[in-house]
């Protein structure tokens, strides 16, 4: 590679596709094309960057914050619109369809810290407590507008060519098709992370849709979603499940991106997100030693910013491994999108530093960074409530997507007028 010294001032191709999440190919295409021009390394004659280009280029990467939207996704229900949520965590998602003016008849939950903090901001919901397989919802059949679940990705065990419904058995992703089935709502929606687009070779999503094919609902071509074009200033990506039952000749339509990308600042301070700054907080705390070294990282700096014997300290053996290993010791700007939060708010991989303190967020301002309204309490311990804000759907993309499901219930109702 070039001398360190050199280095500090360049980025791998690795390190640049994972700053700006475009892929290494793209890049390259980029490259040969001259729009994002790369150095070569003299030695192996790789691709490299000058980090100062990505300053440049951050308005082409997230959007300029100078563009004025000249439409909403908004659209008003036609009709009281009811949604079962499976998997439901600490409401991310509920919040979301709420403020979409989608009304919440039940809600299950494992998790007993999630289902306290639900129970806490919203007394008036059906908090459904425990294993998903130990419940029965043959009582909202035909009662209900939508069922939602963000399902963990598992892997099925196949049977024969074609994957059924009894191949899922013991999944997860089992119990929320056979929840589908038995309340037979016109659309379902299930989201997952965007790793399950490859996950077992794409074999594990191509099961879920042919389950969902088996139940009678054909499958809408699959999307992954990114947060920071829906009001949520995070890096974050969730892959969109939609399910039309097959009676239902109608299109859904995903929500349409905004141009306008919020950042930290917009998360934290008063603007247009939020109308005061942060409140204060609880938060985790680093120990002397990395605070002595993530003192010596700039905004948006990571560990390639250290001192040359600094890093290798700080990094051990993996100083020598290939890959970007942009998270870690990296701390976030002002002017930038959060990068994805994790459950846990300083592992070393997926550090994300406060931009001027030399700390992990505290909990109000990882709620923040979701999009979760100030007066959201979480319960548990201060672990427990960075693992419910981690694991959450941002609230302003579930609002988002409640809107095109709004949206898609006004055109059936308008279209079927049912009793």
């Amino acid at each position: 590679m070039l001398n360190n010294l050199v280095m500090k001032d360049f980025i791998t191709l690795t390190e640049a596709s994972e700053l700006i999440g475009k892929s290494k190919e793209t890049l390259r295409r980029w490259d040969r094309e001259g729009k994002l021009s790369a150095a070569r390394e003299p030695i192996s004659n790789y691709r490299v960057y000058k980090k100062e280009q990505f300053e440049l280029f951050s308005d082409f990467v997230f959007g300029s914050n100078d563009n004025i939207e000249n439409f909403s996704n908004y659209v008003a229900p036609e009709n009281e619109y009811t949604v079962l949520e499976l998997f439901a965590g600490a409401g991310g998602l509920a919040i979301g369809l709420e403020k979409a003016g989608i009304k919440c008849v039940a809600l299950n939950e494992i998790d007993k810290f999630a289902c306290q903090t639900l129970r806490k901001n919203r007394p008036n919901w059906n908090v459904l407590e425990g294993d998903i397989r130990s419940f029965d919802f043959t009582e909202y059949e035909n009662k209900v507008d939508i069922v939602t679940g963000g399902f963990p990705c598992q892997a099925f065990s196949y049977a024969g060519k074609k994957l059924g419904l009894a191949d899922a058995r013991g999944t997860l992703f089992y119990e929320f098709a056979r929840v589908v089935k038995e309340v037979n709502p016109p659309i379902c929606i299930g989201e997952n992370v965007r790793g399950l687009l490859s996950h077992d070779n794409g074999k594990t999503l191509q099961g879920m849709i042919s389950i969902l094919d088996e139940i009678g609902y054909h499958v809408v071509p699959v999307q992954v979603l990114k947060a920071i074009n829906f009001k949520v200033p995070q890096k974050r990506e969730r892959l969109i499940l939609v399910g039309i039952r097959k009676d239902i000749d109608l299109q859904y339509e995903y929500p349409k991106p905004y141009k306008k990308i919020y950042n930290l600042r917009d998360a934290l301070k008063k603007g247009e997100l939020f109308d005061c700054d942060v409140p204060k907080s609880e938060g985790a705390k680093y120990p002397k030693s990395k605070i002595a070294v993530l003192d010596l990282v700039p905004q948006k700096g990571y560990w390639r910013d250290l001192p040359l014997e600094i890093q290798k300290e700080f990094m051990g053996g993996s100083f020598y491994l290939g890959g970007g290993k942009t998270g870690i010791a990296r701390r976030i700007g002002w002017d930038e999108p959060c990068l994805t939060l994790t459950c846990s708010p300083a592992q070393k991989q997926t550090e994300r530093c406060h931009p001027e303190e030399t700390r992990p967020f505290t909990v109000r301002e990882y709620a923040r960074i979701q999009t979760f309204p100030d007066d959201w309490q979480f319960e548990g311990s201060v672990a427990q409530q960075y693992k419910q804000i981690g694991n959450a759907v941002p609230v302003n993309l579930g609002t988002e997507v409640g809107y095109s499901i709004v949206r898609f219930l006004n055109q059936y109702y308008s279209l079927s007028k049912p009793k």
